[in-house]
């Protein structure tokens, strides 16, 4: 299969998204797509597409047998095939579609960001598929993500998707080896769990300096 552009990808991830979020109203009009596709929340980038574009892409994932358009409505409507078209199961497509709709993330937000579209028992289910999307055989098309460097700054490592062709990773800052990264939030519990031991300390000392008094044993 070939690269997607940026909107075809666009496109496919709200059909996928929509048909978790909104099955009521799922297969999708060209409008209400649309509005998907330039929705400001759960979207990066940003864009702002015409109806005539997201057409095309339409037109261009139904040759792909991503899509298809549903029958029966006066209305076009569509629906996504992705799982069907790439032989993928409904986890792989619901990180995928995460990917495509919010740019590279972590593993956990990964897990976060997908719940609505299938919901991981625990991280290590969603790394487990993540792995087996980098991994993908050749002859099954070929390794649909990719597991960044770890940048500056970040705890975790974040995974981009494939689909819209190969990742350059090699102007992308990484974080030093050595590096010991420290959320705010840990560095917090760091000095909570401090001032905790600081005052345990001062009442150890308390207690000790009474049991000398009631001996009547001079600390010196």
């Amino acid at each position: 299969m070939r690269a997607l552009s940026l909107l075809e990808a666009r496109v496919l991830g709200v059909l996928v998204e929509k048909a978790h979020t909104v099955p009521d109203s799922y297969p999708l009009s060209l409008n209400t797509l649309t509005l998907g596709c330039n929705q400001k929340t759960a979207r990066d980038p940003a864009l702002n597409a015409t109806e005539g574009e997201v057409q095309a892409a339409l037109d261009s994932l139904k040759a792909l047998h991503l899509v298809f358009e549903a029958s029966g409505s006066r209305v076009s409507r569509f629906e996504h095939n992705m799982g069907r078209a790439m032989a993928l199961p409904s986890q792989s497509v619901a990180l995928l579609a995460v990917l495509m709709l919010r740019g590279p993330q972590t593993a956990s937000e990964l897990r976060a960001n997908s719940d609505r579209l299938h919901r991981f028992a625990d991280q290590s289910a969603a790394d487990g598929f993540l792995d087996e999307l980098a991994e993908r055989a050749v002859e099954k098309g070929g390794p649909l993500v990719l597991k960044l460097p770890r940048a500056p700054g970040m705890r975790e490592p974040r995974w981009a998707q494939l689909l819209c062709g190969p990742v350059d990773v090699s102007a992308m800052p990484v974080a030093p080896a050595h590096e010991d990264f420290v959320t705010t939030n840990e560095l917090a519990a760091l000095r909570a769990e401090q001032s905790l031991m600081r005052a345990e300390l001062t009442e150890l000392h308390a207690r000790v300096a009474r049991l000398y008094a009631e001996l009547g044993i001079s600390k010196d």
